[in-house]
């Protein structure tokens, strides 16, 4: 079920064009979330970084080029964005095929020593809060002493008047920073449906999303405050946005 590079490469770049109409101001965000990776961990010799819900490794590959002497371990569930990402860098990192917050996923990881950074973008707002806390009781067991988790994702507010603004704000900026004619959700997936090479790893998509039960939706809907709450619950000592703009948010969590 492999992949060519030159097909990887032409889908990844198609992701990376698709996925700026969900992330506001996607590229600074990246940038956040690397900043402070580089702020806790950047000093240590060889620093383990764990990406969570990578994708085709667009965070992977970033953190990769600030921190080439770090040791970055990337976990997906989804086959086909794991072969991307695979194929396209495979030097970024080692990814590994794991459910996040299924029984027993860390140990599909194979760490071999505490984790300094852990790292996630548009990913953990899909997990509902009883398995979303479970998921931050594990990476606080997992993380080093004064290491963190770096989450970048949407938060919404609390307040239905502030939610309505900062939605209305994401859009105005998105359609500022557009270019037309690329694909959005929907029409990424039903192309990559036709690209033969992707046959056998649909199907295995499919089948796994089956098996869960379809997918998250929508998202848990849970701010800024209450993952806060939640992190704090599970083993963090610290907990707090370091950078927002309408509902996209980076927020960083200490172990201490």
């Amino acid at each position: 079920m492999g992949v060519s590079m030159s097909t990887a490469r032409r889908w990844v770049e198609r992701w990376e064009l698709q996925q700026q109409r969900y992330a506001v101001d996607r590229e600074t965000r990246f940038t956040v979330v690397t900043d402070v990776v580089e702020d806790v961990a950047g000093a240590r010799e060889r620093p383990l970084l764990l990406d969570l819900g990578c994708g085709p490794g667009s965070l992977a590959v970033r953190l990769a080029a600030r921190l080439p002497h770090a040791e970055i371990v990337a976990v997906d569930m989804d086959p086909l964005l794991l072969e991307l990402g695979r194929t396209h860098r495979p030097d970024a990192a080692r990814y590994v095929d794991a459910v996040i917050g299924s029984d027993g996923w860390t140990d599909a990881l194979a760490l071999d020593r505490p984790v300094d950074a852990a790292v996630s973008t548009t990913a953990l707002h899909c997990l509902p809060e009883r398995a979303l806390t479970a998921v931050y009781r594990e990476l606080a067991r997992r993380l080093r002493p004064g290491g963190a988790l770096v989450n970048g994702d949407h938060f919404p507010a609390e307040d239905p008047w502030c939610a309505r603004l900062a939605a209305a704000l994401g859009r105005r900026f998105a359609e500022r920073s557009r270019t037309g004619g690329h694909d959005d959700w929907e029409s990424w997936w039903r192309d990559a449906a036709l690209e033969q090479e992707f046959a056998g790893l649909l199907e295995l998509r499919e089948r796994r999303r089956t098996e869960l039960g379809g997918s998250a939706g929508g998202g848990n809907g849970l701010g800024a405050a209450r993952h806060a709450a939640l992190l704090r619950r599970a083993g963090f000592a610290r907990a707090g946005l370091v950078w927002q703009y309408g509902d996209s948010g980076v927020l960083v969590a200490l172990k201490e």
